[in-house]
């Protein structure tokens, strides 16, 4: 029995060439720390319209992005398992993999991986942070036998 409860919301019929659940179920449980503790994340696959949107809505940036992490984060009377929603641009996603020289399955690791880990506390907005992100999500790639996202020669 999985310890991650997933929903995976497909926010548009028009996309495709979607990993299957079962890959982006594998790709967040590997980031997950070690334990038993149940965990929960619903991960909304969107097209560029909705990801421009909350983009523009949340972060100020009138563009679709690849990745957006919303933490949940629950009053203290409440006890919830609930890491928060990831909501992933698919157009963006296979057009950056692409562009990159990626497989467009690496790139969706690495944007679930990336989700993931801000949902759990990472972020990058220092250099410092950067780093530590980055090297957190080369270790969980390479366990998910992907290559280093950031390495021009892997491309």
């Amino acid at each position: 029995m999985s310890r991650l409860e997933l929903e995976i919301q497909r926010a548009s019929p028009d996309l495709a060439d979607l990993p299957s659940e079962t890959d982006l179920r594998h790709w967040a449980e590997t980031v997950l720390p070690e334990g038993d503790d149940p965990a929960e994340l619903v991960i909304r696959l969107v097209d560029e319209a909705e990801s421009r949107q909350l983009n523009r809505d949340y972060r100020g940036k009138d563009r679709p992005t690849n990745v957006l992490s919303f933490p949940f984060e629950p009053p203290v009377e409440v006890p919830s398992n609930l890491l928060g929603d990831l909501v992933i641009c698919a157009p963006v996603v296979l057009r950056e993999a692409k562009e990159q020289g990626k497989a467009a399955e690496a790139h969706w690791a690495h944007m679930v991986v990336h989700g993931v880990l801000h949902l759990l506390g990472y972020d990058h907005l220092t250099d410092e942070e950067a780093q530590l992100m980055e090297d957190r999500e080369r270790v969980l790639l390479r366990q998910l036998h992907f290559s280093d996202p950031y390495s021009e020669e892997d491309r």
